[in-house]
């Protein structure tokens, strides 16, 4: 059995803090998947999780925790491995939202789909999976 790669974007590493779905995923397919996520896709949930949590008036401390123990399993990639692809992901995917760019040049760099709930992704010739269809991916036999 071949292990799958698969890309995380900041939202999808969000709702693994803020929900137990997509974190049971991803420790339920650890050993058989590798999980990655671009670095600044954690500087992003660091910087926005605090206000989401402060919203719905619970303490963020707990919660940067839980982020603090994905890395081990969703490995931040650094600036240096995907950078060299910033001009091709910005031609695929600047007409819908540019900041994304990191996501898709990480993906293209490894050579594996993107895990994401934002659809500016698709078209861009890298596959993407939502949450309630990733688990195939997942679970496919070579």
């Amino acid at each position: 059995m071949s292990v799958r790669a698969i890309i995380l974007d900041a939202n999808i590493l969000i709702r693994a803090v803020l929900g137990k779905s997509v974190r049971t995923l991803i420790f339920t397919h650890a050993s058989s998947v590798q999980f990655f996520a671009p670095d600044i896709a954690y500087e992003e949930a660091r910087k926005y999780l605090p206000a989401l949590l402060t919203k719905r008036a619970l303490d963020p401390s707990s919660a940067m925790v839980v982020l603090d123990g994905l890395e081990p399993i969703v490995i931040p990639l650094e600036s240096d491995l995907y950078a060299p692809l910033r001009e091709d992901a910005l031609r695929r995917i600047a007409m819908r939202d540019a900041n994304d760019w990191p996501v898709l040049a990480c993906a293209m760099a490894i050579g594996c789909p993107i895990w994401t709930e934002d659809a500016d992704f698709f078209g861009t010739g890298v596959p993407t999976w939502t949450t309630d269809r990733v688990g195939l991916y997942f679970c496919v036999k070579n």
